[in-house]
């Protein structure tokens, strides 16, 4: 009798030693998506702003701002890590064509207002990055323990869902951007 007893606590505290790992990973990966999501905002925020600011120096340059503010408003209409991903690919492409279109255009690089959100606009970046990878380590970490036998039973009798990933990357993104400057303006 002592023995089943014994079995039955060892599997007890395995069932609560799970589960509470479990719910410390979701509640880590909700936590760090929240970190990009406030990023991500600050970006948004932040793209009205430089697109007037270029729109002013080199408002000839019409299909590279509408692109950013179309890409802006799709990333905004989306929701969830791997609805964001590629819209806000998109986006950070889009954000890279202004810089380009700002490189070849010296009076818009002189603009104080532009090098300032540039700037920010490469901060935000780098934190998006840092969080995406934060994030996508905790999901993974998650993941692993929903997927691994036996924590997978416990996760199965309470219902934890894997997270999705966060991708911002792939191979488009090693491309330079580039500004056909012989087209008409």
């Amino acid at each position: 009798m002592s023995f089943a007893l014994l079995l039955l606590a060892v599997l007890a505290a395995f069932g609560v030693l799970t589960y509470n790992r479990l719910a410390r990973l979701r509640l880590l990966a909700v936590n760090a998506w929240s970190d990009i999501d406030v990023q991500l905002k600050r970006r948004h925020d932040l793209i009205p702003s430089l697109v007037e600011t270029v729109k002013g120096a080199a408002g000839y340059e019409r299909d590279t701002l509408e692109a950013v503010v179309a890409a802006r408003n799709r990333a905004l209409q989306a929701s969830g890590p791997a609805a964001l991903g590629p819209v806000e690919r998109d986006l950070a492409n889009s954000v890279r064509q202004i810089f380009a279109l700002a490189e070849a255009y010296p009076e818009i690089r002189a603009l104080e207002s532009f090098l300032s959100l540039q700037r920010t606009l490469s901060e935000i970046e780098d934190h998006i990055q840092d969080a995406r990878r934060y994030y996508n380590a905790v999901v993974r970490d998650l993941n692993t323990v929903i997927q691994q036998f036996p924590s997978n039973l416990v996760a199965g009798l309470f219902g934890f869902q894997p997270g999705e990933f966060f991708g911002l990357a792939d191979a488009a993104e090693a491309v330079t951007p580039t500004i056909d400057l012989d087209r008409p303006r």
